[in-house]
């Protein structure tokens, strides 16, 4: 879960957006965004999945099962 949280925050961070802009991206709210990104939730299948098609990185990169 850890690995999933810094990744996120640092594909956000690499590529400039807000929490609320990846959250208006996506079609989530910048809550879900501060809750994943804090280790308060993890994401569902569903949003995993949107989460790496935003950023065009596999789910596997995301949960930390490979490095690209």
């Amino acid at each position: 879960m850890k690995i999933f949280c810094e990744r996120l925050k640092e594909l956000r961070i690499e590529r400039q957006i807000s929490k609320l802009q990846l959250a208006k991206e996506i079609g989530y709210s910048d809550a879900a965004i501060s809750r994943w990104e804090s280790e308060k939730r993890i994401p569902n299948i569903e949003e995993l999945a949107k989460i790496a098609k935003f950023f065009d990185v596999s789910t596997d990169f995301l949960l930390g099962l490979s490095d690209y």
